[in-house]
């Protein structure tokens, strides 16, 4: 490919199907340790009222009871929640704590049938911070972080509602995407969020399910030669990645090529338009 200027025109015309997503972090399961970095509480989603505070730097133990009720267990004993559903986030501008890590937003813990779901709902923005060094690298390009966020944030506003059987959108894993929460932020994949605040790819006036893999073993795969499905903006191509060899599904931008085509001096933009075929961009229009 040659070197070339690339202008973009960014369609200001969509409005954003959500300004936050549901994650998955634990889903049925018999405990759920959690907390918050200042001063929080729990709020029984179901009434809107407080059921207790939460000294900050504290760790508290949720556990399921009958009737999909649950009980909060401290070092103070052991307090009961009337309610199926309670939210914990904190006081003060401060994050939530569940599986040893801090997360911005909130958190949400749904009980059924003996067993505990506990969920992230938090700003689309914020849980890119948490997807882009989860899923790349801090120290690779930065016009490949770029790329690797627009593709991101596509993914998640495409696929809203996935896993909607279980409370959420999608599940923090590589099965939808790789999430680390603040934990895992990093200054330089998180100014790759900024930098491309709101822009997603778009085919045929809709935003695109923009599948990724690590690599692709020097090509990528049609959406029909590795899962007998007609995507029309997946398409195979050169994945600038052979000596990685192939991991993952090699569908879409190969992380590894979109990385060495950063470093042959190609931007965000052109990276995209490489591995997807007929593709557009546009940015979330959010003041409606």
């Amino acid at each position: 490919m040659k070197k070339f200027l690339f202008l973009i025109f960014l369609l200001l015309v969509f409005v954003c199907p959500a300004d936050a997503i549901k994650i998955g972090l634990q889903t049925d399961v018999n405990s759920a340790n959690i907390g918050t970095s200042v001063d929080g509480a729990i709020i029984n989603a179901r009434t809107n009222r407080t059921v207790t505070e939460l000294k900050g730097m504290k760790g508290y133990q949720v556990i399921p009871r009958a009737n999909n009720k649950m009980a909060l267990k401290s070092r103070n004993g052991v307090l009961e929640i009337d309610s199926d559903r309670i939210v914990i986030k904190p006081l003060t501008a401060g994050f939530v704590c569940a599986k040893r890590r801090w997360y911005r937003g909130i958190l949400i813990i749904q009980s059924r049938n003996n067993a505990l779901t506990v969920i992230n709902d938090i700003d689309i923005e914020n849980y890119l911070k948490g997807v882009i060094p989860a899923e790349m690298p801090s120290g690779w390009d930065v016009e490949a972080h770029k790329a690797q966020a627009i593709a991101a944030r596509s993914y998640a506003l495409a696929n809203l509602g996935k896993r909607a059987d279980k409370g959420y959108d999608l599940n923090d894993t590589p099965a939808d995407q790789a999430y680390g929460g603040a934990s895992a932020e990093k200054k330089s994949t998180s100014l790759a969020v900024q930098e491309t605040q709101g822009i997603v790819l778009t085919h045929d006036q809709k935003i695109i399910s923009a599948f990724y893999t690590s690599s692709a073993g020097g090509r990528t795969k049609s959406a029909t030669s590795a899962w007998g499905k007609n995507i029309p903006y997946i398409r195979s191509v050169p994945s600038y990645d052979g000596s990685t060899g192939v991991r993952g599904h090699g569908v879409g931008m190969s992380q590894h090529g979109a990385n060495n085509l950063a470093k042959k001096g190609y931007n965000a933009y052109q990276i995209l338009k490489y591995f997807y075929k007929d593709v557009s961009f546009a940015r979330l229009k959010t003041d409606v």
